[in-house]
């Protein structure tokens, strides 16, 4: 084809460069169509949300020392998360019996569309509210069961006069991978739509805050091991559905 163009321009100049143009049109064409079409496809597809074998409040209220209470989301924040993210999500207060001490527990899952979780972070959504960012430390904690999860501390304040002060400890899971930042959804195959519907391609926030560093600490040592058992792993595998099943069938 490219011997016969160039025998047409060198033959009609014209009438080759109008060929060339209006192949390049088409292409253009072709690939904007194509894009409409891929982006109306997925948005019907991925119209309900991707849930996973257990809604993560089934996280226990109750965990060791800890008790919790479901903690009201605003509205808007909600109604945001719904319609660009979020598939499940859940928002809860521990408090510690033994000394009083508190930390909100956030946890959202994204498998619609895992890209959607980008900029879903403390240092974007806590300024946006107000909150004046300190510090941000790479840093780890180990879980009661001794699994290290990397994770990022963030301190934040308000000023006068409604002075105060909040530690975020914040990680992600991409995949049933941990990380530290978006790096591993950012790319061009992290934004993709989910269009298999699959529930292990997904990216998770687990955020969870306090007054104090020590009360985060003690809260995600507690508490991580339960909150992977909800999400699938890297293998697909979302561990309490399977052990609920095992025993549903040990019972038969």
């Amino acid at each position: 084809m490219a011997q016969r163009l160039g025998m047409l321009e060198s033959t009609h100049p014209i009438a080759g460069k109008v060929t060339v143009w209006f192949i390049w049109i088409i292409a253009i064409v072709l690939i904007i169509c194509s894009g409409i079409a891929y982006r109306t496809l997925a948005s019907l597809i991925v119209d309900t949300a991707i849930n996973l074998p257990l809604p993560l409040k089934t996280l226990p209220a109750v965990i060791g020392d800890w008790a919790g209470m479901e903690l009201s989301i605003p509205t808007t924040t909600r109604e945001y998360m719904e319609t660009n993210f979020a598939d499940d999500y859940v928002s809860r207060r521990y408090i510690n019996s033994q000394n009083q001490t508190w930390a909100d527990v956030y946890i959202v899952y994204c498998a619609s569309r895992p890209g959607g979780m980008l900029g879903h972070q403390p240092r974007v959504c806590y300024t946006g509210n107000g909150w004046i960012h300190d510090s941000t430390e790479k840093s780890h904690f180990l879980t009661r069961q001794g699994r290290k999860v990397p994770c990022l501390i963030h301190r934040f304040h308000k000023p006068a006069p409604i002075y105060n002060e909040i530690v975020i400890l914040n990680f992600y899971l991409v995949n049933g991978q941990l990380a530290t930042n978006q790096k591993g959804f950012s790319g061009a195959l992290g934004r993709r739509y989910n269009l298999s519907k699959n529930p292990a391609r997904y990216v998770a926030q687990v955020q969870i805050s306090s007054l104090l560093e020590n009360s985060i600490r003690s809260a995600a040592s507690d508490m991580t091991e339960l909150i992977l058992e909800l999400l699938p792993d890297e293998n697909g595998i979302v561990r309490i559905a399977q052990r609920i099943q095992s025993e549903n069938e040990t019972f038969e």
